[in-house]
């Protein structure tokens, strides 16, 4: 079957643009064709700085014959509605259509033949649409081409479009059409500089290889990989290794059609500069990775960077001017180092009295004051020196103010910690400088310095309750405080330190700190346990879990210990893992149903204890004295928070709930032997609550 080639020719695409914008391309185009009845075998698509190609191939080459059936009007109807019909079906009379009999009458059915189209047809109709509909995050209309007005919205100019189709044995077929005057043809051009000439192409396999010959590598992830294959070579041939960085590779390898790996140095007085400091002005301003001395574990004065030319000095003007901008760069960096070094961190805490985090919820040195008295409190809690967090607390936010910082926002924290040790400060209260944001995703590494998870509790927490009390809560999709952040970031630190904290009282004690009050403030720490419940079904799906027995053991109320949460859900699902578990929650959900039904039907529950006395069959007193037993053993279990005891003793509730459901009438004539079997029901759910709420589990 016949294949497409579809290549945009165009300006340089951002980097950061291009790997969506041929996803886009493949989805837009495939999407299309499969709703034409032309299913494709396979599709691909690339982006270089200049072009998105596509390829889709095993495409039909004609779609298929459509025949469909239309009813019309009933036999007899008025000649206006009959016309409709007529010209509705394109038949040329009655005479065509063939009646079909229904119980409401005899209707006219219409047989509408649409006969399948040429591919290439097809695709000239469908890819001009996609082309001027593209989903650019950002476009730009230009000049005007061939004396008239621009009408094309584009990422940026575009100067040519190839569009071929046919079988690989033949000459494939120019799609025709134009898009802003850009005839579609089957020209392309090389490298900018190296190989500017035109090429003519035919289809993807012969398109691509032209390109490789004229300096293009098409494909992002064969240049990503040679950036980092040639990149580790060249440090390691002078010694030296590779500091990788996954998004600075895929930004270079989205600014170069032919990389060329070349390396550069700088003076080595900059080491004295923090390293991180040193590798985000390399990064941030030339695009350039840095290089380490294996020796010693530290940037060496070298750097990485990746040329779009082979120049014929071999390189030494490019990497002349990459040291020239870098030099004079990190001679910034150095000097801003420098002079925040002469200034105390304390020292700046009166300038956040002018900087307002919140308008509802006053300034930075308002919310420092909080974190510092709320991070106190939680200090005991979590085993971290009161005077120490008190200190790390006051002095974590002050790098915000440095010019480092400043300059480069991504070492906040970071900055903080060198600031601190320089001036002498406990390792505990500079670590806490740098950890008090973590962890910031799943991925990030949780504190474990007692210091450290009291003050990023306290920040995280206050940031939760704060905006929970200016009622600025995430909702959809939007989450412009990264509060779902900060909640799964206090999961993580709970969970993982495995800490005994009551989020209701920290919440309480963080809503008591607020200038502000919400109008239901007594609602608030439980409306935000409500939220970590929803945030921590996510942590443990994402970790296997079932998100069910969260809610199971949260409806039992009153649970606000993650770290208790989290082993119950835990011990649970091995529980219900287990042939006896499965067997127990078929049968509770049994008893469940049953007294929901007689419930409603009876209009009140069936609450209190049995009366032992209407006890006839084995079966009821056997389950009435498991019940007893299981209450007793599971909750001093739970009591000792024993869980995996606990549902150990609820296994025992097995046979004898099986029994009474094999041997004994719920429904008994007698109301009252009736009413005590549904009370013994009720027996059952309220043994099993010991542990979780078994009705929201789901089978």
């Amino acid at each position: 079957m016949p294949d497409l080639l579809l290549e945009l020719f165009s300006e340089e695409i951002p980097a950061r643009m291009q790997a969506k914008a041929a996803d886009d391309l493949r989805r837009l185009v495939t999407d299309k064709l499969v709703a034409e009845g032309l299913v494709y075998e396979g599709a691909k698509a690339f982006a270089t700085p200049r072009r998105l190609a596509l390829t889709v191939h095993g495409i039909p080459a004609r779609q298929p014959d459509l025949k469909t059936e239309r009813r019309g009007p009933k036999v007899g109807a008025p000649d206006a509605a009959v016309q409709g019909f007529l010209k509705a079906t394109g038949l040329k009379s009655l005479d065509e259509a063939k009646i079909q009999r229904d119980p409401k009458g005899d209707f006219y059915i219409g047989l509408i033949e649409k006969p399948g189209r040429d591919a290439i047809d097809v695709l000239a109709e469908i890819l001009p649409v996609i082309i001027r509909t593209f989903p650019w995050p950002k476009s730009m209309r230009w000049g005007a081409r061939s004396g008239k007005p621009g009408s094309l919205n584009w990422v940026r100019p575009l100067h040519a479009i190839t569009a071929t189709f046919g079988l690989e044995t033949e000459e494939p077929d120019v799609v025709k059409f134009s898009v802003d005057g850009i005839e579609t043809g089957q020209t392309t051009y090389g490298h900018r500089f190296l190989a500017p000439a035109p090429i003519q192409v035919r289809r993807f396999e012969d398109y691509e290889a032209k390109l490789l010959d004229a300096k293009v590598v098409l494909d992002p992830e064969r240049r990503k990989d040679a950036i980092l294959t040639d990149a580790k070579q060249l440090a390691f041939a002078q010694g030296f290794e590779l500091v990788e960085d996954q998004n600075l590779l895929d930004e270079v390898a989205g600014l170069v059609e032919w990389p060329v790996v070349l390396m550069g140095s700088f003076e080595p007085e900059f080491l004295a500069t923090p390293g991180e400091v040193i590798r985000a002005t390399i990064r941030n301003n030339q695009k350039c990775f840095v290089v380490s001395d294996p020796k010693t574990g530290k940037f060496a004065n070298k750097f990485i960077l990746v040329a779009n030319i082979e120049a014929s000095d071999g390189g030494k003007t490019i990497i002349a001017g990459n040291e020239r901008v870098i030099r004079a760069r990190l001679s910034d960096a150095k000097f801003f180092y420098e002079t925040d070094l002469k200034t105390k961190l304390e020292e700046r805490l009166p300038k956040f009295e002018q900087i307002v985090f919140h308008e509802k919820l006053g300034t930075q040195a308002a919310r420092i004051k909080r974190i510092e008295r709320l991070a106190a409190e939680i200090a005991p809690l979590v085993g971290a020196d009161v005077a120490k967090t008190t200190r790390a607390a006051r002095l974590a936010k002050t790098d915000l103010l440095t010019e480092v910082v400043g300059e480069f926002p991504e070492v906040q924290g970071l900055m903080g910690k060198y600031y601190a040790l320089a001036q002498g400060e406990d390792a505990s209260v500079a670590a806490a400088c740098e950890e008090h944001y973590k962890p910031q995703g799943p991925a990030d590494r949780v504190p474990t310095d007692p210091v450290s998870v009291a003050v990023a509790l306290a920040d995280k927490i206050d940031t939760l309750v704060g905006f929970w009390a200016i009622d600025e809560k995430p909702t959809g999709s939007k989450d412009p405080y990264a509060l779902r952040r900060a909640a799964l970031g206090v999961i993580r630190l709970i969970a993982e330190n495995a800490l005994r904290l009551s989020l209701m009282k920290v919440a309480a004690s963080a809503l008591a700190g607020l200038s502000v009050q919400p109008a239901e403030a007594s609602k608030l720490p439980s409306d935000l346990l409500a939220f970590f419940a929803d945030r921590l079904k996510v942590q443990l799906r994402e970790q296997g879990a079932r998100h069910d027995l969260v809610d199971a053991v949260f409806a039992l109320g009153g649970q606000d210990d993650l770290l208790m949460i989290v082993r119950r859900v835990e011990a649970l699902g091995k529980f219900l893992d287990s042939d006896d578990g499965k067997n127990l929650l078929a049968g509770i959900k049994r008893a469940s149903n049953i007294l929901a039904i007689e419930e409603k039907k009876d209009k009140r529950t069936f609450d209190g204890a049995p009366d032992a006395a209407l006890y006839g069959l084995t079966e009821e007193k056997a389950l009435a004295k498991a019940i007893d037993e299981v209450k007793a053993e599971a909750g001093a279990a739970v009591a000792k928070e024993d869980f995996a005891a606990a549902m150990s003793a609820m296994a025992k509730l097995r046979p004898p709930v099986d029994a009474f459901f094999d041997k004994v009438r719920v429904n008994d004539d007698d109301s009252r032997v009736r009413e005590n079997r549904l009370k013994l029901l009720n027996e059952i759910r309220s043994a099993t609550r010991a542990v979780a709420d078994f009705s929201k589990i789901q089978d």
